[in-house]
């Protein structure tokens, strides 16, 4: 079954670019993780202090292999808050018609 672990953080406006960079090399290696199909950590469009949270594994042995080996980023910034849930996924498809 696919897992997807997808939601949103909440960081200072003045340091979401700098977050989202300090993860720039985990989102390359997880990228080039067997298994992984994407993943993303990326600035909001509209909310200048969220980081929206994307990642999509083929299952879940693979996300916890993943986490196994996953680096660290090269920063630590405090999160006022998070809502990030992994979802498991029996079946996919189009998402239109």
């Amino acid at each position: 079954m696919t897992v997807i672990v997808a939601g949103k953080v909440f960081v200072d406006p003045g340091i979401r670019d700098r977050f989202v960079e300090a993860h720039r090399g985990i989102v390359e290696a997880a990228r080039a993780h067997p298994e992984c199909v994407d993943v993303a950590i990326s600035p909001d469009l509209v909310d200048p202090g969220r980081v929206n949270i994307f990642e999509h594994f083929t299952s879940e042995e693979a996300l916890e292999a993943w986490r196994a080996v996953s680096p660290q980023p090269t920063a630590s910034f405090e999160m006022r808050d998070a809502e990030v849930l992994k979802h498991v996924i029996a079946a996919s498809g189009p998402p239109f018609g």
